[in-house]
């Protein structure tokens, strides 16, 4: 059946989210209706609500949700009622990618997670004056109830604190991922990350459960950098300074460094990224400019067996990976509760400017 909702709406590029009463359509057969507990606030929500990845407007955003399911449709299988859960991205399930174990990859990842409706066309959404778009990353999540496609859900145990898990949807599954399932480092590797937010201290925790000997953190805030310290990270850089690329080829006796985890979306940063590396080192592109953005590249310096590879969603299978990441936090091993300020739901542009200012590494939305 049909559900009303809260949901945090923008209702053209730019403007700010307007709590508004919604309406979610009834869910199809492999579709959930879930209650929201919390939503993490992610980059890519703020990217898209200032026009610089695609979208239709008005939309309701959100894309680390977590909460309880309330209903499913009769085709799933993977939860029931009562079930606690945490959302991710959505995919088609049936192309070679997906097939495949890489659903970050899928053939129709843009359409399914940005184009603000289902893959046929239809919508979730309804305001008061008409059609919202919705369907984002399966799920708008920055509201008290969200539709969501059964591919978007990951089970968590009954006790799982979701206001703490709800950020393993995306920017941690990102950053971990992108060390853990593609740069792989061996033992005695060195790696940078450069940009220290949410997504890049998930690739420094992740490479300090083991592999590289030594872990650089590249920011412009000294608060990041000393919490880089505080998660793994072995050596920090100011990026403010004149010549990064050269700061990080001197802490590694001039060789560069093995691996790069370019996770600000800065182009300047990016450049310096790929330019620090070593022989046969690797440059993993997380983070995610404007579209159209590009970046110049001395070709020769490249001939040396350097790869510049991009990443989306630290190319996770979140039903897999997700679970892992859940029990590595609750062991301690994952120490997300350094990285998560919590806010009242109500409370969602105090959050969008504290993140924007930099004053939290990750805002969590609570609904209860």
């Amino acid at each position: 059946m049909a559900r009303t909702a809260t949901a945090a709406v923008v209702p053209e590029v730019g403007a700010p989210f307007a709590l508004t009463g919604v309406t979610l359509d009834a869910p199809r057969p492999d579709e959930v209706v879930v209650r929201l507990v919390a939503a993490g606030l992610c980059h890519t929500d703020l990217s898209v609500r200032a026009g610089k990845l695609p979208s239709p407007f008005p939309v309701v955003l959100g894309h680390e949700g977590a909460g309880v399911v309330e209903e499913v449709g009769y085709r799933v299988t993977s939860v029931v009622p009562g079930d606690k859960v945490l959302l991710s991205f959505t995919s088609c399930g049936a192309c070679g990618n997906c097939l495949a174990g890489h659903p970050a990859y899928c053939a129709g990842f843009l359409p399914l997670n940005f184009g603000g409706a289902r893959a046929d066309g239809t919508g979730t959404i309804n305001g008061a004056d008409g059609r919202v778009a919705g369907h984002f990353f399966g799920q708008s999540s920055f509201a008290t109830y969200a539709l969501t496609d059964e591919r978007s859900l990951v089970k968590v145990a009954p006790d799982a604190p979701l206001d703490l898990l709800a950020p393993l949807g995306c920017g941690i599954q990102t950053g971990a991922g992108t060390v853990l399932n593609v740069l792989r480092p061996e033992i005695g590797s060195t790696l940078a990350v450069f940009g220290v937010g949410a997504v890049g201290l998930a690739a420094v925790m992740a490479a300090a459960l083991g592999g590289p000997s030594r872990i650089v953190a590249v920011d412009v805030v000294p608060e990041r950098l000393e919490l880089a310290r505080e998660l793994g990270a072995t050596d920090v850089v100011d990026a403010r300074g004149p010549d990064v690329a050269a700061a990080l080829r001197e802490l590694t006796g001039g060789a560069g460094v093995d691996y790069a985890v370019e996770a600000s979306g800065n182009v300047a940063a990016l450049r310096a990224a790929i330019d620090a590396l070593a022989l046969r080192g690797t440059c993993a592109i997380v983070g995610a400019p404007a579209f159209g953005t590009t970046v110049p590249v001395d070709v020769n310096g490249l001939l040396g067996g350097k790869r510049i590879v991009g990443v989306t969603e630290g190319d996770a299978d979140p039903r897999r990976f997700v679970p892992l990441l859940a029990d590595l936090v609750s062991r301690g091993a994952l120490p997300l509760d350094k990285l998560v300020r919590r806010y009242p739901f109500v409370d969602i542009e105090k959050a969008v400017l504290a993140t924007e200012r930099g004053e939290v590494v990750k805002a969590v939305l609570t609904f209860e």
